[in-house]
């Protein structure tokens, strides 16, 4: 943390989000943030059933994403495993936050991507070219478009996944994770063994690991709408509290009060509308 005398922390008061109107592309979600001035910032990265594009349009260095002791700047890639993840730096920012639906992001990036990768050893040269004209551009509103024809021309050359990855990835987000891989596998008509082969191999993520990110992220955004850990438990679709508990730990290397308290969580019915579902309990029961 900062020194006494040094940069104020990074507080999302002081930063201006741009949401878009609905994006023309399926499966791809953006918003647009900037901060009004230069501070020390410090968030941890949670984990999230998409994978997160973050395009750096800062003057200066941006955003440190700090991986396993390792730091990347400037536009990177967040896959579904990323891990223990921290964005940390005294600066300025100033980026376009894109979500894919990993079926999309298998095409958009050529591989799938585990933890933070640099756009630039995906894209090469073209990631630059991205954000060259990102920047150019005056307006938020020009810049979502200029996003979505960026992705657009990469998912027009590009082959997606097999269709029953993809019909196997949307039920299992359908149903928050709380689905069997057997029956799934029925549903297509595959064995288990080649649907978590090619789901694996398309996904970088097994059919199990995948429900299971899915069933932490409800579980995240009830922790941060204030529910009790217990609750969240039961109705998330955990054993008890203690297999929440491990599962958090496994996903961020927090604890589940640490998750609820996550600046990233905190902004996100605000720059995803619609997301804050994921955290509301009707009669006692989650609302879909």
């Amino acid at each position: 943390m900062p020194s006494a005398g040094a940069l104020p922390a990074w507080a999302w008061s002081d930063v201006d989000v741009a949401v878009p109107r609905p994006s023309r592309l399926p499966g791809v979600t953006m918003a647009g943030f900037r901060q009004r001035a230069r501070a020390f910032g410090d968030i941890a990265m949670v984990a999230h059933p998409s994978v997160s594009l973050f395009i750096e349009l800062s003057d200066g260095e941006g955003l440190a994403y700090d991986v396993a002791g390792q730091s990347r700047r400037g536009s990177v890639v967040l896959g579904l495993l990323p891990g223990q993840v921290r964005a940390a730096g005294c600066t300025t920012v100033n980026c376009l936050q894109i979500r894919l639906e990993p079926i999309v992001a298998a095409a958009v990036f050529g591989v799938t991507t585990g933890a933070v990768v640099a756009l630039e050893d995906l894209w090469g040269r073209d990631a630059e070219r991205a954000e060259q004209r990102l920047r150019a551009a005056t307006s938020w509103d020009e810049r979502f478009n200029v996003a979505e024809e960026i992705l657009g021309a990469r998912l027009s050359t590009r082959t997606s996944v097999d269709p029953e990855v993809a019909h196997v990835w949307r039920r299992t987000f359908a149903s928050r994770g709380r689905v069997r891989v057997d029956g799934l596998a029925d549903e297509v008509g595959w064995s288990r063994k080649r649907l978590w082969s090619r789901f694996r191999s398309q996904l970088g993520i097994t059919p199990k690991r995948a429900a299971q990110l899915m069933r932490f992220d409800h579980a995240a955004h009830l922790l941060a709408a204030g529910h009790a850990a217990g609750r969240v438990a039961s109705e998330s679709g955990y054993v008890d509290q203690s297999h929440l508990h491990r599962d958090v730990k496994a996903f961020t290397g927090l604890t589940p009060t640490a998750v609820a308290e996550a600046p990233w969580l905190a902004i996100d019915d605000v720059a995803w509308p619609g997301s804050a579902s994921r955290g509301r309990l009707v009669n006692g029961r989650s609302h879909p």
